[in-house]
């Protein structure tokens, strides 16, 4: 077993005070400990041993791979050789190369960790680099445990040439083989991270974390100064920020170091307990008799209430640990759509939900855009290769329609995101908890079971369209709500929903701790309902459920039952109108008879 090196030079040159808030930090026990300034949230850079201890459980790190060192392929020289380079930085850092790889433990969990520390020559990749960033990822595939990568670089090791550059597709390559296998890999950005460690693994994580404000870009500003001719702008530093990442999509969340063992821990947890057996429940009973189900119209306005209770409300009433996941990784992060990976019932999951908020505009009232979805379809994939079931939960009038929605492909990532739905190979129940409304509901509803709150109603499109469209009349609305069967009775009836989730007389936000109560019995009991399954029966099983809505035999079913119940009304009309027209005596009925038609 490795141990922290006697000198840890970084510990003995630290300022007196805050260089940016002027604070004094000689007795800051926040700075002592994390490098964190406690007055303004400065955090200074630290080396990689100091990350082992802040991270790991107390003497649960082993080094591996830590006699591979530098040779100089090139014979390179600039200013010095470049051995002369690399000699220094052993010296000064106490290790042998610029990454430090090994096994520990967060929490009781086993992982590999490969941390990337500045001070060597500017945290560089060159050949042992990527060799020992490799090696890290194949432990973790043979041991079948996550790997966590925590990077600190300025890019490739220049002084090794192309053997650098292609350290990049080989650290790669080893990321992808680890998603291959479902092994978790969440990568961690620090400052700063830059060139092609940024563009290469670090940039594979299945969960991105950043430090606050650390520098991140392909290209350092720097760089692109450097490079740009003269005269034009360089850019602004804010976007090498990992504040502007976030907003940009590329990176779930900003952690800070204080926080960074807990959410670690958090999600290490929600990914090895994805296979734990729901607990039995027995399927929720469709809502008493005794209280009528709403008329459509009713029910629709009692599911679009402002007050009641959102995704968010329920995830923070049924999961006690969620770690919410940011950004498409292409261009945004959406508001409007939530995701992240939790824990329901003891059961590692991943949540999808549409987010209207109450009254926030950010949100849009849950109508979300391509990258909302885009950012669902991430978490949804990465659910499906670490075999974690996913819970969906439905609550929008549309998706937003507008011009940048058809800019940015709102109907392909719709499609997308039915077709991925459609064979995720682990258990999928979508919950219908307010208004779900046409394609934009739909793309989170293919799912195992889908379950409907009493007074949630789904349509293929909002009543007020309809009868705009086929009366040029919005306020016929009312009517053609009830002739859409919209209610979660009517889908229930129809076959498009699995069962009904009760909820407080009066409705969800009455009582929404109560509510919360019935959703998470009927979730679990979905979620046990498929468990049982393999993943081609479960995927197969899924098919054939869509597959068999609005088949012709059923319709015709239908269309006969309809029928049956029309003609009985029918017949027993005539039958009292005949009753009133017979003749009340003997005399009567020869004139009377001449009116009964005998058909």
């Amino acid at each position: 077993m490795s141990t922290k090196p006697l000198e840890t030079p970084m510990n003995a040159t630290q300022p007196g005070s805050c260089e940016r808030c002027g604070q004094d930090l000689s007795g800051d026990a926040v700075w002592s400990r994390y490098r964190v300034c406690s007055s303004c949230g400065r955090h200074g850079r630290i080396g990689a041993w100091e990350r082992v201890e802040l991270m790991l459980d107390e003497n649960s790190f082993e080094e591996i791979h830590a006699n591979i060192v530098s040779v100089d392929p090139l014979v390179f020289t600039d200013s010095q050789p470049y051995q002369t380079r690399v000699s220094a930085a052993r010296e000064k850092t106490g290790m042998n190369e610029a990454v430090l790889t090994g096994r520990g433990r967060i929490r009781g969990a086993e992982i590999v960790l490969a941390v990337v520390d500045f001070r060597f020559l500017g945290g560089s990749m060159g050949s042992v680099v990527g060799e020992k960033i490799a090696l890290a990822f194949e432990h973790a595939i043979s041991r079948k445990i996550p790997i966590i990568t925590v990077v600190a670089s300025g890019g490739a090791r220049m002084q090794e040439g192309m053997l650098s550059l292609v350290q990049m597709a080989k650290t790669t390559a080893a990321a992808q083989r680890a998603h291959e296998a479902s092994i978790p890999y969440i990568s961690v950005l620090t400052d700063p991270t830059t060139g092609g460690i940024y563009a290469s693994f670090a940039s594979q994580g299945d969960v991105i974390l950043a430090e606050p404000e650390a520098l991140i870009g392909f290209a350092g500003p720097r760089v692109i100064a450097g490079t740009k001719p003269e005269g034009e702008p360089a850019g602004d530093r804010k976007t090498h920020t990992a504040e502007y990442l976030r907003e940009h999509g590329f990176i779930d969340s900003i952690v800070e170091r204080v926080k960074m063992r807990d959410t670690l821990s958090t999600i290490l947890r929600v990914v090895s307990r994805g296979d734990q057996p729901s607990p039995e429940m027995s399927k929720p009973a469709v809502p008493t008799a005794a209280r009528q189900p709403l008329e459509a119209w009713d029910a629709l306005r009692v599911a679009r209430r402002q007050d009641r209770p959102t995704t968010l409300d329920y995830i923070r009433k049924i999961t006690p640990q969620f770690v919410e996941l940011h950004g498409d990784r292409v261009f945004g992060d959406d508001p409007a759509v939530i995701a992240g990976l939790g824990e329901i019932g003891g059961r590692g999951v991943a949540i999808v939900g549409h987010e209207r908020g109450h009254g926030d505009e950010r949100r849009r009232g849950g109508q979300a855009l391509p990258e909302g979805y885009r950012k669902a379809l991430r978490i949804m994939k990465l659910a499906g290769r670490l075999r974690i079931p996913v819970v969906t939960f439905i609550d929008t009038p549309g998706a937003f329609l507008g011009i940048e929605s058809e800019e940015r492909g709102l109907a392909s990532t719709l499609s997308e995101c039915l077709a991925t739905m459609s064979v995720l190979p682990v258990p999928v129940v979508a919950v219908i908890i307010g208004e779900g409304g046409s394609g934009g509901a739909l793309a989170f509803g293919v799912a195992d079971r889908v379950l409907m709150q009493e007074h949630s109603v789904y349509s293929v499109i909002a009543p007020e369209g309809a009868a705009a469209i086929l009366f040029r009349d919005p306020l016929r609305a009312p009517e053609v709500a009830e002739s859409l069967k919209i209610t979660a009775h009517d889908c229930l009836r129809l076959g498009v929903a699995d069962a009904l989730i009760e909820e407080p007389s009066g409705g969800a936000h009455v009582d929404p701790d109560f509510a919360a109560t019935f959703l998470l019995d009927a979730v679990l009991w979905a979620l046990g309902d498929t468990q049982s399954m393999n993943e081609r029966k479960r995927v197969d099983e899924r098919y054939k459920k869509f597959r068999q809505m609005g088949q012709v035999n059923s319709l015709w079913r239908e269309f006969l039952s309809r029928e049956a119940s029309g003609f009985g009304t029918r017949v027993a009309r005539t039958v009292g109108s005949i009753r009133e027209r017979l003749p009340r005596s003997d005399s009567e009925v020869s004139s009377a008879g001449a009116d009964v038609d005998p058909t």
